[in-house]
């Protein structure tokens, strides 16, 4: 079921073509020149999808205050809504990634079938034992899944099997773990029980998959354990997925790592050892800021993919799973996702422009500046042409926020839905 009016799109689109089609054109020209066939390139973009995360069409905060927008969801069934929109003109979401209990509802079959209707499916399925929820019988407050209290633990392991047991109903084929326990204060915990407790853990949430699933371990720096987190880093996380088995992967969020780590070095660490789960896409400048991808570092973003079509090249078995893990403060939800997605797609477009022939060749030979040029080369392509035919062929709009703007789908949304109120910090 289509939420916008397609004669809207068609007529956002219809002056648009021409000059699409040229510019699709002169474009393939250019890369005939470099011996890439552009249609190959459109094939591969067209292939590729980025989950929405529930939670994103809705307005975030900072520690200070939450500024809510206009029309914001009122529950799941609306947020459901809100992906489609994005999916109708994007082109480039079809699966959306709920976060229990945020999300939960009464009749899961209908759910689904809501989403299938929209034409989505559902991705991950993300647990929340970083908060406390209304009645619950132990606090989180000093942790989780590695809590010193048994009891704890027990309660956070039986939510994320709840977790698994909802994602089994919607068709979903993962579970995301991410936990914000650790300490704040030197001496507060001990580091190698904390990590212990937290495995065996993690052990029961691991015994309770269903075969064709995956458990994705998210690590974090900081934040909201700011002098140490029990699932810190890449190494942290690595660890525990080889200790708990072949169906455990680490998940890479941009965000979560230290200033200036090579975020593209531990994506191929993680390729090598066959544990990359995928990836969270947001940007920041100081932080887990979760800005939109690529607003600050583009070319991180694409030196990301550069790393992931190099293996999939090299013919190297591995499956990555994409979602935008963004939170939206001062724009509309709705079109920052839309834009992160086509930044997505960019950066991956791009990415499979590299000459991987030159480069190996470059490498081989130790010529650094003819390895960086060939990257740069590909990088600075503009494939705008390319993604804007990969939408208008499936449907969608040749400049989204454009259309959506258009369509007047946030006023409208904005009357149906009461307004939300402002006031504490925190995420939606």
């Amino acid at each position: 079921m289509a939420i916008l009016d397609s004669g809207v799109i068609a007529a956002h689109n219809e002056p648009l073509l021409r000059h699409v089609r040229n510019d699709y054109e002169h474009l393939g020209e250019q890369l005939a020149r470099r011996h890439i066939d552009i249609e190959t390139v459109r094939a591969q973009v067209a292939a590729f999808g980025v989950a929405i995360p529930s939670w994103g069409v809705g307005t975030g905060g900072t520690r200070f205050a939450r500024f809510p927008g206009r029309g914001e969801p009122r529950h799941v069934f609306d947020k459901l809504q809100d992906c489609a929109v994005i999916q109708q003109l994007a082109r480039a979401t079809p699966t959306v990634s709920l976060h229990i209990p945020w999300d939960k509802c009464t009749d899961w079959s209908e759910l689904r079938q809501t989403a299938q209707g929209h034409g989505l499916a559902f991705d991950a399925m993300n647990s929340n034992t970083f908060s406390d929820q209304p009645g619950q019988a132990h606090s989180y407050k000093y942790g989780s899944l590695s809590h010193s209290d048994a009891a704890t633990r027990a309660q956070a392991v039986a939510h994320n099997l709840e977790c698994i047991a909802i994602g089994q109903q919607l068709g979903s084929t993962a579970l995301t773990v991410w936990v914000g326990d650790g300490s704040n204060f030197p001496g507060q915990q001990h580091f190698r029980r904390a990590f212990d407790r937290y495995l065996e853990s993690a052990h029961q949430i691991y015994a309770a998959l269903p075969v064709d699933w995956r458990m994705m371990l998210e690590h974090k720096i900081c934040e909201p354990a700011f002098y140490a987190t029990v699932i810190q880093d890449w190494g942290s996380s690595l660890l525990a997925a080889q200790t708990l088995g072949p169906k455990a992967q680490c998940l890479v969020d941009l965000g979560h790592h230290a200033p200036n780590v090579n975020i593209e070095l531990i994506v191929a660490r993680l390729i090598a050892a066959g544990k990359l789960a995928g990836f969270h896409f947001n940007d920041s400048k100081y932080g887990d800021d979760d800005l939109d991808a690529g607003s600050v570092s583009p070319y991180r973003l694409f030196l990301v993919f550069n790393e992931l079509v190099a293996a999939a090249h090299e013919g190297v078995a591995f499956d990555p799973a994409y979602m935008l893990d963004q939170s939206h403060n001062v724009t509309d939800p709705i079109e920052s996702l839309m834009t992160s997605a086509v930044q997505v797609q960019r950066s991956y477009a791009q990415a499979l422009l590299v000459d991987r022939a030159a480069l190996d060749a470059a490498q081989q030979a130790n010529d650094a500046m003819t390895a960086t040029h060939l990257l740069k080369a590909a990088f600075q392509t503009d494939v705008t042409p390319l993604l804007q035919r990969v939408r208008a062929d499936a449907g969608g709009a040749i400049d989204p926020v454009a259309a959506y703007r258009a369509s007047g789908y946030r006023a409208r949304v904005a009357a149906e839905r009461p307004a939300a109120q402002g006031g504490g910090g925190g995420i939606v």
